[in-house]
């Protein structure tokens, strides 16, 4: 399982950021074909707001977007390097302010000061004492009616299902693999589970009020969205869990028109005045 230490090392030291992460956006066809076609229509209901805390936005995938949905960014990563980065892509907005952490602490955040926690393709390579030390700390930190929106490991859930298939031979492989018995684990964690988060919720005070389990280029639904708010905000509500085995044909879907419609496809010039 991924700990903070090998995390920092991985993200802060060992990987090449050339493309800045674009690259995990392969399967959408952009990363902004996929923020408009995937990540904004489940989120817009409170994406529009205030301040905005990101957690882990690794060299501003995220941040690009983000940044226009808010008078107040916070972004937040324990890799040096990555905050670097996003401190030089987007030097010319005074609205973002920049945080090397523990990989644990939120101590940085004024409390009631966060009106939207948005995390994603980042912490699914957290443990749940992460998740649930952020959790603990982000019941002070959202304002009364806040909302968070976290990209998290259900792999917790496939945990007895992965630790056999470790134990296949490897000339048994090809076969196995044909017939999705085998199943890659992503690295993500496998003491997080969508239930885990919620009873992290629960015992930090706040709500979770929708999930969403995917499947992230696997067979199995490995990632969870999670949807959470203080437990007597106007968002509160019994949680909704919903399971999504087609996520990945949605991805599939979204980059057949992607060179169509984004602006990625256009030559990098002035459109015309009509």
């Amino acid at each position: 399982m991924p700990t903070v230490e090998q995390n920092l090392k991985t993200w802060g030291q060992a990987y090449d950021w050339t493309s800045r992460g674009d690259e995990w956006s392969a399967w959408w066809g952009d990363a902004e074909t996929q923020w408009f076609g995937s990540i904004l229509p489940r989120i817009h209901p409170f994406a529009s707001a205030p301040t905005i805390l990101e957690i882990a936005p690794g060299f501003g995938r995220w941040t690009e977007y983000l940044r226009r949905q808010c008078q107040s960014l916070i972004v937040v990563d324990l890799a040096e390097n990555c905050i670097a980065a996003c401190r030089q892509r987007f030097a010319s907005d005074s609205h973002i302010t920049y945080h090397v952490n523990d990989g644990r602490s939120l101590e940085m955040v004024p409390d009631k000061s966060v009106n939207f926690v948005f995390s994603f393709d980042s912490l699914v390579h957290a443990d749940a004492d992460v998740i649930g030390g952020y959790l603990s700390q982000l019941s002070a930190k959202l304002a009364p009616h806040g909302v968070g929106f976290i990209h998290h490991s259900n792999a917790g859930a496939y945990r007895g299902a992965y630790s056999r298939m470790k134990r296949v031979p490897g000339f048994l492989y090809p076969a196995l693999s044909t017939i999705g018995y085998l199943d890659a684990d992503r690295w993500r964690s496998f003491t997080m589970t969508a239930r885990v988060f919620e009873q992290c919720c629960e015992a930090a005070g706040l709500r979770c009020i929708g999930q969403e389990l995917v499947n992230w280029g696997t067979r199995r639904m490995i990632d969870c969205f999670s949807l959470f708010t203080r437990a007597d905000s106007v968002w509160a509500r019994p949680n909704r869990v919903v399971q999504n085995p087609h996520f990945m044909k949605e991805a599939a879907l979204i980059k057949r028109w992607a060179h169509v419609y984004s602006s990625g496809g256009f030559v990098a010039t002035a459109a015309p005045r009509s």
